[in-house]
Parts: C-alpha cells; structure tokens; sequence
C-alpha cells in the first residue's frame, strides 16, 4: 500500500499531472470517475492568492468527491509562498504540493517553477517554510535538473525528504529540454533505488500507453506513475493501465458512443463550474483529443469550436454519435 503521510493511495497509484488549463474540477471529475487515484488543482500563483486575484482563488475550488486531491502551489518568493500554503491549507485539500518542474517562460523566468533547479538551497528553504506553515502532507513535482550540467535530482531528493516532505513526482526531463525529446527515467530510478529514501517516488513523462506503464513500473521500480498529456480528450488510460496491469490484457478502447457521452458530461461539468460564456470557450481545447482519430471530423468539430450557443454544441456532439466513425 502506497501512502503518502496517512493517505492511502492503493498498490500502484496512477496520478493526474496539474496541468495549467487543463485540470480544473470538471476535467478532474471524468478522470476521477476513470480511474485517477490521486488529483492535483492547476498550479496556482502564490502572489494571486495572496493578492486575492479572483482567477486564483477560483482554482482552490475542490469537492469531496476529488478526494484525495492536492492544491498545487507556485511562486518564486519564499514569504508569498508561505503565506500561500496558509490560504490553500484553509480550503481543505489533503495535501499541499509544489511546483519546481514547471518550464514555460512566464513561470520560469519570473523564477518560479523550473527555475529553483538553479537554487538549490532557495528550494530547500522555501520548502521548509512551506512544511512548516500547514498541518498538511507537503509534496513536490519537479523535474532532473535545469539542463544537461545540473542533474541533481538525487542529492535534490534527499534534502527535501530531510526538511519533511511526504511524496516526490519526478518528471524525466530537465528545464532546457521542455517536453521535448525522450523522458530519462534512470535517474528517477536511481532516487527510488537510493537507500535514505523512504518516500514515495512517483515518476512521470511519455507514460501513454498500458503497455508502457507495465514495462515502466517493472523496469524502474516506482511507486506510482503522474500521467498529464495522455489523459487529456482520454481519461479511460487511468483504467486501461489498471485493467491491463491486473490482467496482462487490453481493455477494448471507448466507442464512439462512449467518447461523445464523456465529452457531452465533460461540458456539463464546464458549464456547471464556470458559467455558460467561460464554460464554452474553455471547452473548446478539449474537443479535438475527445475525438482524435475520427474521419471527416473537421467540419463538425469548427462547428463545435466556433458556437457559443450551448444547444447546438450538444446537438453537434449528438450528431457526432449518430454520424461518424473511425477510421
């Protein structure tokens, strides 16, 4: 049984990676109901939070249902930071997570995210203070290192287990390399092999496939996988993996049926959340991974993208059912 402090996550938690636009409550709702073990909020600002920034505060928005879920945090200042732990502790998430594997610019270079790669004992320090200002597990996703010359993860690993946090997510990748070519997760297999750790080590990057799961839970020995991109237009890996690690065989994928339905709850959940002009437009990213594949898809999906009238995106999809299949 994977744990992280008193949570308990099951045999082999599959995670859904925090994704900036991507996992709000109601994409988090159909990846709960598909398999995800563990949850995370969008990486929320430390400064908007403190700032009362309305969009910030709106990502502290959990239900009970999520649960276990994590409000994931990022900053580039140890006191806003702080004081940033204290706002989401008050929200009631189970843990607290934060954010040092983030690579875009408008993070890294404010010297959030990614960019404590190249401060250490900031890291450190800021992590400390963290812990130390809430009641609850703190965890943290990060990445190798900033590039090629600074792959400390390992030593990384070690000081923050020593300052108290519950779970480390590794991406296998360094800042420079952004999410381009192949995840190493050697080294992600060397913090978990390292004798002093004795927290969960969850790994994540270019985890797509049941097979690839299996192949890397045997090959690296982690204790869980993070899973971001593939999930996105496709919360059924999380019980593909599940189904094909218990049984060595392949769930059959959704039917097109299946895909529209999820699709159509999907929107429901947006607009539900959000309001009808946001919960449109924000859905609008999601439409073509929900039907990728799909032959002659793209008139209908223009017509999905381009309406802002709530009937018709749900005759549209109706029509998808009805009309269309695979190639």
């Amino acid at each position: 049984m994977v744990k992280i402090a008193n949570i308990e996550l099951g045999e082999f938690p599959l995670l859904l990676a925090p994704m900036e636009d991507v996992s709000d409550p109601p994409f988090r709702k159909v990846c709960k109901a598909n398999g995800a073990d563990l949850m995370y909020t969008e990486f929320i600002s430390s400064e908007g939070l403190i700032r009362d920034a309305a969009k910030s505060l709106q990502k502290l928005d959990i239900f009970d249902y999520e649960r276990p879920i994590g409000i994931q945090i990022f900053g580039s200042e140890i006191d806003s930071m702080r004081e940033a732990a204290i706002v989401s502790t008050q929200a009631g998430p189970d843990l607290i997570d934060i954010n040092y594997g983030c690579p875009v610019k408008n993070v890294a270079c404010k010297g959030a995210g990614a960019a404590l790669l190249r401060d250490i004992p900031k890291m450190v320090q800021m992590t400390s203070e963290i812990v130390k200002a809430t009641h609850l597990p703190v965890t943290v996703k990060t990445r190798l290192g900033w590039d090629d010359n600074t792959k400390n993860i390992v030593e990384t690993a070690e000081r923050l287990q020593d300052i108290g946090i519950k779970a480390l997510s590794i991406h296998g990748r360094t800042r420079v390399q952004m999410y381009k070519g192949e995840a190493d997760w050697s080294l992600i297999a060397e913090v978990k092999n390292n004798p002093r750790m004795k927290i969960p080590i969850f790994g994540n990057g270019d985890i797509d496939t049941p097979e690839k799961a299996l192949e890397y839970r045997n090959r690296y020995g982690v204790d869980g996988i993070m899973i971001g991109r593939a999930s996105i237009g496709y919360p059924w890996i999380f019980n593909e993996i599940k189904h094909y690690m218990a049984t060595g065989e392949q769930l059959p994928g959704p039917t097109l049926e299946e895909r529209v339905a999820v699709c159509r709850q999907h929107f429901t959940h947006s607009l539900e959340w959000k309001g009808e002009k946001l919960g449109i437009f924000e859905m609008r990213r999601h439409y073509t991974n929900y039907f990728r594949g799909l032959s002659h898809f793209k008139p209908l999906r223009m017509r999905l993208v381009q309406s802002e009238d709530i009937n018709e995106i749900y005759d549209t999809l109706e029509e998808i059912a009805q009309t269309m299949s695979f190639v």
